[in-house]
């Protein structure tokens, strides 16, 4: 069997100015988005600080009592904002829900674009200020990197470098912070339950910045599961189900899980902050024409995202 590595990419080369380097860069991710639909960034520009600031936010919160978390939880808004409890979202095809609890937070328009009515209200917890933030700058520095990088895709599918820019302004994308919970007998634990169950992910690419335990696996060609192990300075893109949609399947929407690679890891608690960066609702997912041909006939019905969207939260069970 042929031997898969997720590729490391320096996203200094991309926004070097030096035009080989740039290339290179495209090619890289390119390839390894078609291959394994991960790949790893190094030199992201996300401030260290920054990211130490949200996931003490993170930590507090979700260490407090469990009747002032749900004080931030709207069962109403589809999981789309605030605090989504224990046992609320399970793996598409899974009857057992994932251990974990999350916060999302959600564009904050400021432009007057009118796509705001679409998005429900930020909710904030009182007790955790920094949560507001240090969440909110996180967002926007993610909104930067993912724009750039969907810059890269865009050229390496031989469309104009700005095809995604006025598909992502003021898109429904979501940072997570996501709280894996420990158990306090492994003996409890129900049959099959894992920290998230095997998926792939909604959007059109997803950041996750490095969680602070291991466990986050990928799943090759082959069926093989390759781990994912990135440096802590480091963050992991990986493509979500819309641009694997777009591309007619060029571009692989990885199955991925986070499991636990020993009972003793399941007593510890885990965090990570994925960004998923969606588009605007009325973007058109239509298989482009340049990715169909005799040997890839279109494989996907025409949906707009906000359509294709609303029917995978149905299916995480969040509505």
């Amino acid at each position: 069997m042929r031997e898969v590595k997720i590729a490391t990419v320096d996203y200094n080369d991309y926004v070097s100015g030096d035009p080989l380097r740039k290339a290179a860069f495209i090619k890289k991710i390119g390839d390894a988005f078609s291959e394994i639909g991960f790949a790893i960034v190094a030199n992201h520009g996300l401030p260290a600080d920054l990211k130490d600031k949200l996931y003490k936010a993170s930590a507090d919160f979700f260490a407090l009592p469990e009747d002032v978390k749900k004080g931030c939880e709207d069962m109403g808004n589809g999981g789309q904002r605030g605090y989504i409890s224990k046992g609320r979202e399970k793996a598409k095809g899974y009857n057992q829900a994932d251990l974990k609890e999350f916060y999302h937070i959600g564009q904050d328009v400021t432009d007057g674009d009118q796509i705001a009515k679409e998005y429900p209200s930020n909710i904030w917890c009182e007790e955790v200020p920094e949560l507001k933030s240090s969440g909110m700058a996180v967002y926007r520095a993610f909104e930067e990197v993912g724009k750039n990088l969907l810059k890269a895709i865009a050229v390496y599918l031989d469309l104009d470098e700005n095809y995604f820019d006025d598909k992502i302004h003021n898109g429904n994308s979501i940072l997570r912070l996501l709280h894996y919970y420990p158990v306090s007998n492994i003996d409890d634990v129900p049959e099959g339950a894992i920290r998230a169950g095997a998926h792939e992910d909604i959007n059109l690419i997803t950041l996750l910045m490095g969680a602070s335990a291991s466990g986050l696996q990928a799943q090759t060609k082959e069926g093989k599961w390759l781990d994912v192990m990135p440096e802590p300075n480091q963050i992991v893109i990986n493509m979500g189900d819309m641009l694997q949609r777009l591309t007619n399947g060029k571009l692989k929407s990885t199955t991925h899980r986070v499991v636990n690679l020993s009972r003793e890891e399941m007593l510890k608690p885990r965090y990570s902050t994925p960004f998923f960066l969606h588009p605007r609702s009325d973007m058109d997912l239509t298989c482009l024409a340049s990715c169909i041909d005799d040997e890839h006939p279109k494989t996907f019905a025409d949906m707009t995202a906000g359509e294709y969207l609303d029917e995978r939260i149905g299916e995480l069970g969040l509505k």
